[in-house]
C-alpha cells in the first residue's frame, strides 16, 4: 500500500512519528479517565457511594456501575463511527477527548452518599455511562487514523492506541497509589481518591493540543474524493459483514474478559486475599508497565509472522493460566502477586490484546471501518466490564476460583475458534480498490 511518494523519506517519517505519537498520548489520557474509574470502582465507591450495602454487595453494585461504562460504549462505537465514516477521523477524536475529559472532572466533584443519599450513584452512573460512550468513539478513531496512514509495519504503529490503554492504566494507578500512600485512610475516602480524577482537566487540555495537530487519514480522503462514502455505513456492516463482525467480536472476548480480571477483579480479589492497597496498586503499576513494552513487541512480531499465530497462541495460553492465577494470589506471597499480574498483563494478554487494533482495521472497508472496527471492539470490550461483576457474584454464591478459571479458559477458547475461522489479515490492503 502506497500513499506517500518515496522522494522524500524524512518527511512521511516524521509525520507518521507525529500521528503514532498523538495516537500513544492520546490514547493515553483516555484511558487515564475511563480506567481510573476500574481502579476506583475496586479500592474506594463500594465505601463512598454505596456506603449503605454489606461489603460484598457494595462492591458488586462498585462493579454494576464499572460495566454501565463498557454497556455504553458500542453505542459509542455506532454514534461516533457513523460520522467517523462520514465526516472524518479526526474529528471525532476531538469530541471523544472533550467529553472523556470533562467528565472525569466531573467524577471527582461528585457528591457522597452520605451527602445526598441516592442521587449519588444515579449521577455516577449517568456520568459514567456518558464516558462510556465517548471512549465507545475514541479508539476506532485513533487505531484507524494510525493504520491508515501506516504504508508498513501497520500491526506496530497501530498498536499504539492499544499500548495507550495499559499507560493510562500506570499513570491511573501510580496516582490513586501515591494519594493512598500520603493520605490516611480516612483522608483517602474523604478526598484523597478525588484528586487523579480533578487532574484530568489538566490532561485535557493537553491532549487536545496534540489531537488538533493530526492530519485527516489518507484513506478517508481518498474515499471522499472518490464519492464512495456509505451513508449509513452500520446498515452496510450488519447487511454485507454480519459474519465478520460475530467473528472479530469473538476474537477479541477472550483478551477483553482476561483484561477485566487482571486490570479490575484482581484488585478487589487480591485486597480480599489479605495483600494491602498500596502493594496491589503497586503491583498493578508495574505490571501495566510491562504491558506497555509486550502489547509493541507483540504486535511488531505480527508484522513479520501474521496476526494469526501471535493471538491463536496467546489465547491458549491464557485459558493455561487461568489456572495458575487464581493459587498464586492465594499464596498470601507477594513476590507470587507480582509475579501473576507481570506475567499475565505484561506478557500472555499483551500478545492476545496488542495486535487486535491491527486485526479490527483490517476485516472491514473503508467506507464503514469506523463504525465496523468499532463496534466489533466494543461489543467484544464488554467482557472486561462484565467479567468483575460476574465473578464477584460467582463468589457470592460460592463457587471456587476453578470455577472462575474455568470461565476465562472457555471465553479464550472462543477466541480461539473465532480466529481460525477468520483467518489471516495482515496482508489485506487498507485503501479501497474503487
Amino acid at each position: 500500500m502506497t500513499l506517500t511518494s518515496g522522494g522524500n523519506t524524512t518527511g512521511p517519517r516524521t509525520k507518521m512519528g507525529k500521528i503514532v505519537a498523538s495516537s500513544f498520548t492520546g490514547s493515553l489520557i483516555e484511558y487515564y479517565d475511563f480506567l481510573l474509574y476500574s481502579t476506583a470502582s475496586a479500592v474506594v465507591f463500594n465505601e463512598v457511594f454505596f456506603s449503605n450495602l454489606d461489603p460484598v454487595t457494595g462492591t458488586i453494585a462498585s462493579f454494576g456501575t464499572f460495566a454501565a461504562g463498557y454497556l455504553a460504549r458500542p453505542l459509542g462505537g455506532v454514534v461516533f463511527g457513523h460520522f467517523g465514516d462520514r465526516l472524518g477521523r479526526k474529528k471525532m477524536l476531538v469530541m471523544t477527548m472533550l467529553i472523556m475529559g470533562v467528565v472525569s472532572f466531573l467524577i471527582g466533584c461528585l457528591p457522597t452518599y452520605g451527602q445526598i443519599g441516592a442521587a449519588a450513584p444515579v449521577l455516577l452512573v449517568l456520568l459514567r455511562v456518558i464516558q462510556g460512550v465517548a471512549v465507545g468513539g475514541e479508539w476506532g478513531g485513533a487505531v484507524l487514523i494510525t493504520a491508515e496512514h501506516a504504508t508498513s509495519r501497520r500491526g506496530l504503529w497501530a498498536s499504539f492506541t492499544n499500548a495507550g490503554a495499559p499507560a493510562g492504566m500506570v499513570l491511573s494507578t501510580a496516582v490513586m497509589a501515591v494519594m493512598a500512600s500520603v493520605t490516611t485512610p480516612e483522608q483517602f475516602l474523604a478526598w484523597g481518591w478525588r484528586v487523579p480524577f480533578l487532574l484530568s482537566i489538566v490532561l485535557l487540555a493537553v491532549g487536545l493540543w496534540i489531537r488538533l495537530s493530526v492530519t485527516e487519514s489518507p484513506a478517508f480522503e481518498k474515499m471522499k474524493d472518490s464519492k464512495a462514502e456509505s451513508r449509513t455505513p452500520l446498515l452496510e456492516v450488519l447487511r454485507n459483514h454480519p459474519r465478520t463482525l460475530l467473528l472479530a467480536v469473538g476474537v477479541g472476548l477472550g483478551a477483553f474478559v482476561v483484561q477485566g480480571t487482571l486490570t479490575t477483579f484482581l484488585i478487589s480479589y487480591a485486597l480480599g486475599a489479605g495483600f494491602e492497597r498500596p502493594t496491589v496498586l503497586n503491583a498493578l503499576t508495574v505490571s501495566s508497565a510491562g504491558a506497555v513494552i509486550g502489547i509493541l513487541g507483540w504486535s511488531a512480531l505480527t508484522d513479520r509472522v501474521g496476526r494469526r499465530p501471535v493471538v491463536l497462541s496467546a489465547a491458549i495460553a491464557t485459558a493455561v493460566f487461568a489456572y495458575l492465577l487464581f493459587p498464586m494470589l492465594d499464596s498470601g506471597s507477594v513476590a507470587l502477586l507480582f509475579l501473576a499480574v507481570i506475567l499475565g498483563q505484561s506478557v500472555i494478554h499483551a500478545a492476545f490484546y496488542g495486535p487486535l487494533a491491527a486485526l479490527m482495521s483490517e476485516v472491514f472497508k473503508t467506507s464503514s471501518r469506523y463504525t465496523g472496527a468499532s463496534l466489533g471492539y466494543q461489543l467484544a470490550g464488554m467482557g472486561a466490564g462484565f467479567s468483575p461483576l460476574l465473578f464477584a457474584s460467582l463468589q457470592k454464591a460460592g463457587a471456587g476460583t476453578v470455577m472462575l478459571s474455568t470461565v476465562i479458559a472457555a471465553f479464550c477458547l472462543l477466541s480461539v475458534f473465532s480466529l481460525l475461522r477468520l483467518g489471516e489479515t495482515s496482508s489485506r490492503e487498507l485503501v479501497d480498490a474503487s
